[in-house]
């Protein structure tokens, strides 16, 4: 542990998420590998949200968030959040967000913050799931069959990781097998997260997307590392109902409704220990199979 008492690599992803200012409405965020070639979309996502964030007025919190993947991301080029401020209303404000590498931009987004106030309320029930502490974490299946992963991947997809998710029923990513679209993982960041709601909702919107779109595989029986598969995330939206903590268990229940040309549709619910909707989710991506694929 560090001196604050956190994993280093919770340190590492609140660094991640502390974007250098640049100018007005203009900063830098750094880059994290977890083994996909490319920057991780959950990232530039996340690091979109505290760009819109920065330029919002205390009080105001995100509540829908909608970004566009256009290019895969350099690892090892910095990017580069630009901030449009396209209205401050009464209750509502909205912001726009070019994330841009070598002059180009490589994703969008559109976020909306509101004030809090109270209103109707209702939600679905949380599906019925082991309790997390007694599922094994990914990390220690992964590291279980160590052995199995290319040697240049290895000690990138069996490092510490900032957050610990714990699958209802664990995948190997190697194996094909044909299931039902659906998939539940408990989650949350390792160690304690500062109270700032933007740090929980961008630790959020970061862990969204990660084993979102392979939902959409289970019913075709192709493994998420079939070496004919291009998999890509095209498009993500979060919706933030309520209040929640990322150091505290969230439920993530996936579920892909339909997959044809060539994409792929998923939707998630993530819910706290005690059954409360906290956030929905929606992704489609490409799921191409490389000999069917188009010049």
């Amino acid at each position: 542990m560090s001196e604050d008492g956190r994993h280093p690599v919770v340190n590492e992803l609140l660094a991640l998420l502390d974007l250098e200012p640049l100018e007005v409405n203009i900063y830098r965020g750094r880059n994290r590998d977890i083994g996909s070639g490319r920057v991780f979309g959950g990232q530039v996502f996340a690091q979109s949200l505290v760009a819109a964030q920065r330029t919002v007025a205390a009080g105001r919190e995100a509540h829908s968030v909608h970004g566009y993947f256009l290019r895969a991301g350099d690892l090892k080029t910095p990017i580069i959040f630009f901030v449009d401020r396209p209205r401050d209303g009464g209750s509502f404000t909205s912001r726009r967000v070019t994330a841009i590498q070598h002059g180009e931009a490589i994703f969008h987004l559109s976020a909306s913050f509101h004030v809090r106030e109270p209103g109707l309320e209702h939600q679905m029930p949380m599906p019925e799931v082991p309790p997390p502490e007694s599922l094994t974490s990914e990390l220690d299946l992964v590291r279980a069959r160590a052995d199995r992963i290319p040697e240049p991947l290895r000690a990138i997809l069996t490092q510490d990781r900032p957050i610990d998710f714990r699958p209802v029923v664990p995948i190997d990513p190697e194996a094909a097998a044909t299931r039902e679209p659906v998939r539940h993982v408990w989650f949350r960041a390792m160690s304690p997260l500062p109270d700032e709601p933007i740090i929980h909702q961008a630790v959020v919107a970061y862990a969204s997307d990660y084993g979102l779109l392979p939902t959409a595989l289970f019913p075709h029986g192709v493994a998420f590392r079939d070496r004919r598969l291009q998999i890509a995330s095209l498009d993500h939206s979060l919706w933030l109902h309520r209040p929640f903590r990322a150091d505290d268990w969230l439920l993530y229940a996936m579920e892909s409704p339909a997959a044809s040309g060539a994409r792929g549709f998923t939707r998630g619910a993530l819910f706290t220990r005690d059954g409360t909707l906290v956030a929905s989710v929606a992704q489609e991506g490409l799921i191409r199979l490389r000999d069917s694929a188009r010049a």
